[in-house]
């Protein structure tokens, strides 16, 4: 899959404070809307709502990802890490309909999102849950992810740290991170401290690059 500069242009980012989506469920009413997307080099239509992250859209930074990211295993285990209304995991499951996925976040709103469009879009192997909902023990061919950098550098390390050690010992991590929030200094703390945390090397490296965005490949060496 690949997109063009013409389709890799976005308001440049402010510097507000995180929405409260990141860390919670909205509470009171809330109103669904569909929105035509293209994923996995399909046109599509979801479901998506305020409280989310980007619920109007696929953002730049996801879009960036999903051009410059290896096709995933057609078997495989696989993890979108914050996975807000859908777009990654459902183009997981679109590029690899056999694999099983796993969607994650803390937002029940956006699970529940993602649930509904993975029905609608009929793709059985994708599997929305809570983090703590995913069975101990289990790893991961490939993750894919957009973090949730404003979230804070403490609690982003936590998070990452948390989850980049569940890859299996052939498995590789896709994460997009905006040049201008940390991306490089990012790269360098995951090459330094997953070693630490763990038992063996591993590999950090930029993996492609567009529109202010970084996409950092990691691996076990």
């Amino acid at each position: 899959m690949s997109l063009s500069d013409e389709n890799l242009r976005e308001a440049p980012a402010t510097g507000a404070q995180p929405d409260p989506h990141y860390f919670t469920t909205p509470t009171g009413p809330v109103a669904h809307r569909p929105l035509q997307v293209r994923l996995a080099g399909q046109d599509v239509e979801v479901l998506t709502a305020n409280h989310v992250f980007s619920g109007d859209r696929i953002d730049l930074g996801t879009r960036v990802l999903l051009r410059d990211v290896p096709p995933p295993p057609a078997d495989g285990v696989i993890l979108d890490l914050g996975c807000g209304w859908g777009p990654i995991a459902l183009t997981q499951a679109m590029l690899a309909p056999r694999a099983q996925v796993w969607a994650v976040d803390v937002n029940d709103l956006a699970l529940e999102l993602t649930r509904r469009n993975a029905a609608r879009l009929d793709l059985e192997g994708v599997r929305a849950v809570r983090p703590d909902e995913v069975p101990d023990g289990l790893t991961f061919d490939a993750i894919w992810s957009n973090p949730p950098i404003r979230i804070g550098k403490q609690a982003l390390h936590e998070l990452l740290l948390t989850w980049l050690p569940r890859l299996s010992e052939t498995g590789e991590a896709h994460l997009v991170v905006q040049r201008n929030l940390g991306a490089d200094s990012l790269q360098a703390w995951l090459a330094h401290e997953l070693p630490l945390r763990t038992d063996g090397a591993w590999y950090v490296e930029r993996a492609g690059s567009a529109k202010g965005f970084r996409v950092l490949g990691v691996r076990r060496a």
